[in-house]
């Protein structure tokens, strides 16, 4: 399922989740600019790396990490994947907290979503890197904020055929979500290379921390988020 456009429009320019795509953007095409053995060195120095946490003298690099894999993507796919979603859901986010306020709730999702994929892959030497994490904290506070908001989803069937379908964002983001869970479950990150477990517990962490971001004087009417 490929998501399209989100039925919500924002009533402001999401100046911050512009800001996030474009500095991404500048950190991913600064990454192919690099020789092999460079890229390789910033990956090594920058990426989420679970062992670091387990070894004492390594505990400063890989607390900063935490926050550094946010920005780093594997490739271009990797790279348009995560910035269209954070297009995509971020802009009506913002547009309830403001920009700050986003930025932090969503350096905060991504940092979580860290500290979850540590948990779950200790010892472990791979690097990890890419927005997903806090991206999925977006999609989890998106769910509560706007659950019948519809998405307009694109289905090949057979990889061939274009459908089109508006799905409410209930639906597509609770799917989504399953998804991330059954791969934790069943161990799939085991033997893929993405961090189911990230996704699940940056979502779980939108979903249930989002209000902590909200301004302090929210009146009657912005709280109908749906």
């Amino acid at each position: 399922m490929i998501p399209l456009r989100d039925t919500n429009p924002s009533r402001r320019f999401p100046i911050m989740t512009v800001l996030l795509i474009l500095f991404s953007v500048g950190v991913y095409f600064y990454q192919v600019e690099l020789s092999v053995r460079g890229y390789q060195e910033l990956i090594n120095q920058y990426a989420l790396i679970p062992l670091r946490f387990i070894r004492a003298e390594m505990w400063l690099q890989g607390c900063w990490s935490l926050l550094s894999h946010l920005f780093l993507h594997a490739n271009f796919w990797h790279l348009l994947g995560n910035m269209w979603a954070l297009w995509l859901f971020g802009d009506n986010i913002e547009d309830h907290m403001g920009a700050f306020r986003f930025l932090l709730f969503y350096l905060t999702m991504g940092i979580i979503a860290g500290i979850v994929h540590v948990y779950l892959n200790q010892g472990s030497d791979v690097p990890t890197l890419g927005a997903s994490g806090a991206i999925a904290g977006v999609m989890g506070a998106y769910i509560i904020m706007y659950p019948f908001s519809k998405i307009l989803t694109l289905i090949p069937l057979f990889g061939l055929v274009p459908l089109f379908f508006e799905i409410p964002a209930l639906i597509y983001l609770g799917i989504w979500f399953l998804i991330q869970i059954s791969a934790v479950v069943y161990g799939v990150g085991d033997v893929s290379n993405i961090a189911w477990g990230a996704h699940a517990g940056g979502f779980m962490a939108g979903l249930f921390l989002h209000r902590l971001y909200f301004p302090m004087r929210t009146s009657r009417s912005s709280r109908r988020y749906y």
